[in-house]
């Protein structure tokens, strides 16, 4: 699996901890919207796109699976965000 192609934008909310949402490409056949870059106490983040269910809780739509799948997203979303500073 590689990430093929990152598209990020910014989002410039006053007050809120969402810096940018990301849509991923994965081996020029797959897509991945709305991820979503928060910014942490330790530095930013990404949390996955995720729906609300009925009992309110938030549940990921689309997810890695592993440790390493995470990591490459977080990596390549994250160098593209901060190439836009």
């Amino acid at each position: 699996m590689k990430i093929t192609s990152v598209n990020v934008r910014k989002v410039n909310k006053e007050g809120s901890r969402m810096k940018g949402k990301a849509s991923v490409l994965i081996d020029d056949s797959f897509a991945v919207h709305d991820i979503r870059i928060i910014e942490g106490d330790n530095g930013p983040f990404i949390a996955m796109p995720s729906r609300q269910t009925a009992t309110g809780e938030y549940k990921d739509i689309a997810h890695p699976i592993n440790s390493d799948a995470r990591k490459m997203f977080e990596d390549a979303i994250l160098e593209e965000y901060n190439k836009m500073d």
